[in-house]
């Protein structure tokens, strides 16, 4: 469309007025790289988002009891069992990696010279794969320890600090609970903290859940997890599970079967609303540089009214004249959004250069349509007083002053 001839004067006009065509095209450097670091901003927040919740457990299911029927609330024969959690092994294993449940009782242990509730929460071999657990110090609790019933104890990363200092300290201390001593074999933390929210609070010991069973007057697994083989397997799995806990128990016990689609699919859908809105901030911005691009041409048309009417009385046409002030708002903007794409892919670069641990993933989608947007800005904004500048009568133009 723009032959070399109007390029080579829009370039030179340009020239004349520096300045004026920075500025011009400041807006077109703001606006795209607000749209690639907008978008770069929200995908690494969305993943970052999406990790935490994927690190509380691959593919997990979660079960619990919820209720009975109004007659009888709770009876002893309602809640989840250890034989369920092994029906789960036997008839889904193909379908699952691993199925654990926990127990969990309050006992009162002394910490810091005083009394306090502590949880102490029973579980099996499977229990820290499933879950994802962070050891810091020393094991966790193995096949043998559930086997034998091994009076063996975690603690997690705060009660470790409270009682012995530091974690690899509290490794091979003694703790009593029930009036029994428990040897420490490791420390832990979740890989993604619950805040109290799951079956660990940010005290807790935890022991093989055959040794935890002498001291609940009833076998009530709360809850219990099932690792699904593969991300396809999550929902199937969820609703076998479900069927078979009720298949297992009396008519009107109702269990509460779950697991992390749910809000997966939930921060999806928030990261995107958020990239849309904050993509729309982006361009009003570009509008707005649109917008300016246009003002400044149409000034530009005004002051160079009379050499556009030397221009056609010496031969050039009103397609020559167009394309010129059409070129002039193509390169402000296509000049101003490569620039902003170069900060806006230079920053993050950057941060990855000096912190090589923050893995932040750059859109070549965003760069693409930044630049595809700066074009179709100036081509948009620059119609009106390239058009404007092309209808001129030659012979008025000529007695502007």
């Amino acid at each position: 469309m723009f032959n070399p001839e109007s390029l080579r004067f829009s370039v030179q006009a340009l020239r004349a007025n520096k300045i004026r065509t920075i500025l011009t095209a400041l807006g077109l450097v703001i606006g795209n790289a607000s749209v690639i670091l907008v978008v770069t901003i929200s995908t690494t927040a969305r993943e970052f988002v999406l990790n935490q919740i994927r690190a509380i457990g691959s593919n997990m299911v979660y079960a619990q009891y919820e209720s009975g029927n109004a007659a009888n609330p709770q009876v002893n024969a309602d809640f989840v069992k250890l034989s369920d959690v092994e029906a789960v092994r036997q008839q889904l294993g193909d379908r699952i990696v691993a199925a654990t449940g926990v127990m969990n009782i309050m006992t009162q242990m002394r910490v810091q010279g005083r009394q306090e509730d502590i949880q102490v929460n029973g579980v099996d071999q499977y229990y820290p794969d499933v879950r994802n657990m962070a050891l810091l110090a020393g094991r966790f609790i193995d096949a043998n320890d559930v086997a034998t019933r091994n009076k063996a104890a975690l603690l997690t990363e705060r009660l470790a600090r409270r009682l012995y200092g530091s974690q690899p300290a509290a490794i091979g201390q003694q703790v009593k609970i029930q009036n029994l001593q428990f040897d420490v074999i490791g420390t832990f933390k979740e890989r993604t903290e619950s805040f109290g929210l799951s079956e660990l609070a940010s005290e807790t010991v935890v022991i093989p859940i055959t040794v935890l069973q002498y001291f609940s007057p009833v076998e009530r697994i709360d809850p219990m997890y099932v690792q699904a083989r593969t991300a396809e397997e999550v929902a199937p799995v969820t609703q076998a599970v479900k069927r078979l806990l009720e298949s297992r128990h009396r008519a009107g016990a109702r269990y509460k079967v779950e697991n992390l689609s749910a809000i997966l699919d939930a921060a999806r859908k928030i990261g995107l609303v958020l990239s849309v809105v904050l993509m729309l901030v982006s361009a009003i911005a570009l509008i707005i540089s649109g917008i300016g691009i246009m003002n400044i041409i149409l000034v530009t048309v005004t002051e160079r009214t009379r050499e556009i009417g030397l221009r056609m009385a010496v031969g050039a046409s009103r397609r020559d004249v167009l394309e010129q002030f059409l070129t002039e708002a193509v390169l402000i903007s296509v000049g101003g959004g490569i620039i902003g794409i170069l900060i806006g892919v230079g920053i993050p670069l950057a941060i990855d250069f000096l912190f090589p641990e923050y893995a932040i993933p750059i859109s070549m989608t965003a760069i693409a349509v930044a630049f595809i947007v700066s074009l179709v800005v100036g081509l948009v904004f620059g119609i009106i007083p390239a058009n404007r500048a092309a209808r001129l009568n030659p012979t008025e133009a000529l007695r502007y002053e």
